[in-house]
């Protein structure tokens, strides 16, 4: 008599039922990231064995980037705290003036040095970033990978408006811009990474991102229009593509947008 078969069954991984709950709360702007129905209200989050707290942020759709400060049962935690059943989790964005050194925020030391890298949907609010002398990087052939890897071995912070990219691990840094038009989007950056004071306008080439610095006009004198040559004089040259930049009218208009910009 043959022996009876199991179809499979045997050494097949049965996924764990849920049998433990904790209760969540997401403050502020976090939760545009969640359905509108359960916007800055407490919710139950099942789970099964104890997965870590930025696992569970994450599986309710916020990106661990754009989380500052965590409580669980009010004691300050980091990412790596292994969720248990009944604790109650408080999750906090990015405080813009609030002190947190007294308290354990999730994240490391803020990136002093603020430098960023850009999705592809993103291109003009690179220009503009470039335009104020911020470190910008973009193409529009960049990959989620591309992102990542710039990110993480530059210590770049993500732009994005997509909100899975967020979640890879090898991001530290990231914000997910809300606006849609470049001017709103600029401001928003601004403000969130409270940039106002940093602002150096013209420093940067809006091609290529590298530096641009005076340059005698002799040494541009081949490249220049007639008219060009004729009514100005004073000329910068962009270390990387080689763009030439002079203050004629569109300089003017680059001005006034600025103007237009930082005083919203």
């Amino acid at each position: 008599m043959s022996p009876k078969r199991t179809h499979g069954l045997q050494g097949a991984r049965i996924p764990k039922t849920p049998d433990h709950a904790a209760t969540f709360r997401f403050y502020a702007e976090l939760n545009d990231f969640l359905s509108p129905k359960n916007g800055g209200r407490e919710r139950l989050y099942r789970f099964a064995g104890a997965p870590s707290v930025k696992d569970a942020v994450e599986a309710q759709g916020v990106p661990h980037t754009e989380v500052d400060l965590i409580l669980a049962d009010n004691a300050p935690v980091g990412f790596e705290y292994h969720l248990r059943n009944g604790d109650r989790i408080a999750v906090y964005p990015v405080f813009e003036s609030f002190d947190l050194s007294p308290v354990a925020s999730v994240r490391k030391a803020p990136l002093r040095d603020v430098r960023f890298v850009l999705d592809v949907h993103l291109g003009k609010l690179a220009r503009w970033l470039r335009l104020l002398g911020f470190d910008a990087l973009y193409r529009n052939d960049f990959r989620d990978a591309d992102i990542a890897a710039l990110a993480a071995t530059d210590k770049r912070v993500v732009l994005t408006c997509d909100r899975g990219l967020l979640h890879r691990k090898e991001i530290t840094h990231g914000y997910w811009v809300r606006a849609r038009r470049p001017e709103e989007q600029i401001v928003e950056v601004l403000r969130r990474f409270q940039l106002e004071r940093s602002v150096h306008p013209f420093e940067r080439c809006l091609e290529c991102n590298s530096r641009i610095q005076p340059v005698n006009k002799t040494e541009v004198l081949k490249s220049l229009q007639p008219k060009t040559r004729r009514f100005y004089d004073a000329f910068r040259r962009c270390e990387g593509c080689g763009k030439v930049y002079w203050e004629g009218k569109h300089y003017e208009r680059m001005v006034a947008k600025l103007e237009a910009v930082l005083s919203l």
